[in-house]
């Protein structure tokens, strides 16, 4: 049927199909016509069990990860440890070589890889791209500094393990494997159970080609993680993920006193004190938006001075009412360019039902809806599954009772909450016991300096957002949201590697000492 100007269609060429067959031609030794394959041991296996799995976009079927178990998972860890022993011994002019090389595979192959990350987790066109660029462009920042970074360092005992949630499988996952690799260590990741796998299979393939010591399985945290956190070959875990999850890793890397980096989620909080900057306000409230607030370092909370909420939301209701969302892939003609979305799904049906249950549930508490989007804003393609969309939503003081006034909701759900002291502005902001970013916006600078260093955040921003940062920026967090070694820069090398003193204190949140970099 020809399109109409009522009538939307996929882009000729991007359906999860056409990206499957290239998959299968450019990288034949990874997927199978039905699945993906585990890679440990340096090669490519047909072995775990293939769960069912459906794409965010529109509820169809997309491969799902092929889950080990625990027996295997050991298997594959044991043969990362002599990776690992072979690779520390590579010179480090030759591990570059094989690290750049990977780099320009996934550099000529970017537009497949985030093609993929949109049918995978849900990512807008442009968002994708970035998440692929971001992490080609910010290994190569690693590969041209990496001789001063190891100077007087040498790798780990064992191999880097890897597990990481879903949102940024190339700019942080990725990223992070491919930095482990330079600094001489064999790299094993978890692929995340919840979306990226044919991404992440793509990826490592091309990181294989070229000779870079990396291990991918996929399978349950809870039957892996005696291998992948556990067992005595890993010389470090890295995780990315929530509290919950962190929480049970951090146990037990404590117990067996491992090196570790174990990055959580925090209530990221933007304040708002004696403030009549709003012009410059306005425009950022929209980019808060950027993939539906799935990221660590999104801001969902607006803590506001009760005198100044008019005019906060004199500001805000006309950019939130301005996002646009909906089917990443949906254009108006089939010669038009991708859309320019704010956001499409959030990562799974699941997701959305839980975060609609908890805003009606906070409603029914006492929040005030300032406003409430709906799923007919959005851009969709006739007929299509929407399960896994939540338009924007934002509510005046949500109960204490609610997740939604202590927890990250990783979603497009904002949350106001109204103050009239400063003790009371850094008590809202302060509110789920640490976090990794943090904006207050004020007039007097001086008032910033002050009141800045009261705020549980690892990086704070002046009326700006704040993010996880590349290249030579560090970042960590204060508080529940981080434990462990601090990263970005040269601390990420310094994280993966061991210095000439034996008793180093790297900067960070350890059980025994917290030290600022």
């Amino acid at each position: 049927m020809a399109p109409t100007l009522n009538s939307l269609v996929l882009r000729p060429g991007a359906e999860w199909d056409s990206a499957w067959r290239r998959c299968l031609a450019l990288a034949p030794e990874a997927f199978r016509d039905d699945r993906v394959l585990n890679l440990w041991n340096g090669s490519w296996h047909a072995d775990g069990r293939p769960l069912h799995a459906v794409t965010p976009v529109d509820g169809s079927p997309i491969a799902g990860p092929p889950r080990l178990d625990a027996p295997a998972a050991h298997r594959a860890v044991r043969a990362a440890l002599d990776q690992h022993r072979a690779w520390r011994e590579v010179p480090l002019a030759d591990r570059r070589a094989r690290v750049s090389a990977a780099l320009d595979a996934l550099d000529e192959h970017r537009e497949l890889l985030s093609l993929l990350l949109v049918w995978e987790i849900g990512k807008p066109w442009r968002l994708a791209q970035a998440d692929v660029d971001r992490a080609i462009d910010g290994v190569r920042w690693y590969v041209d500094g990496i001789d001063r970074m190891l100077a007087g360092r040498t790798p780990l005992a064992g191999p880097v393990s890897n597990i990481a949630s879903w949102n940024y499988p190339m700019s942080v996952l990725v990223h992070a494997m491919l930095v482990q690799a330079l600094a001489g260590n064999a790299v094993i990741a978890k692929a995340p159970t919840d979306g990226g796998l044919a991404c992440l299979t793509l990826a490592s393939a091309l990181m294989r080609r070229e000779g870079v010591p990396v291990t991918l399985v996929s399978g349950s945290g809870g039957e892996l993680s005696e291998a992948l956190v556990r067992a005595p070959e890993i010389g470090c875990v890295s995780f990315v993920g929530g509290r919950d999850a962190g929480a049970r890793v951090a146990t037990a890397v404590a117990d067996l006193g491992k090196r570790h980096v174990l990055e959580q989620e925090g209530l990221n909080t933007w304040g708002i004190w004696n403030f009549t900057g709003w012009d410059a306000f306005a425009p950022q409230i929209r980019k808060t938006f950027d993939y539906a607030k799935q990221r660590c370092t999104a801001y969902p909370r607006f803590v506001v001075q009760r005198s100044a909420f008019a005019d906060f939301l004199a500001h805000y209701l006309p950019a939130v009412r301005a996002v646009r969302f909906g089917h990443p892939l949906a254009i108006d003609w089939p010669a038009d360019d991708l859309p320019e979305l704010d956001f499409g799904p959030l990562i799974n049906a699941a997701k959305a039902k839980e975060l609609t249950d908890q805003v009606a549930e906070a409603i029914d508490r006492g929040a005030v809806p300032l406003h409430r989007g709906t799923l007919a804003e959005g851009r969709f393609l006739p007929g299509q599954d929407r399960s896994a969309y939540v338009p924007p939503v934002t509510l005046l003081n949500p109960p204490p009772s609610s997740p939604l006034h202590h927890s990250e909701p990783f979603g497009p759900v904002d949350t106001i909450v109204l103050v009239d002291t400063e003790a009371e502005l850094l008590a809202a902001m302060n509110a789920s016991n640490g976090a990794l970013v943090a904006t207050l916006s004020c007039d007097d600078p001086a008032t910033y300096e002050r009141l800045a260093p009261q705020v549980r955040a690892f990086k704070v921003g002046h009326g700006t957002p704040r993010s996880r940062g590349d290249r030579q920026e560090l970042f960590g967090g204060f508080g529940a949201s981080w434990r462990g070694a601090f990263v970005g820069g040269e601390l990420l090398v310094r994280a993966v590697t061991e210095g000439p003193s034996a008793d180093e204190r790297l900067p960070g949140n350890f059980p025994e000492y917290h030290l600022m970099p």
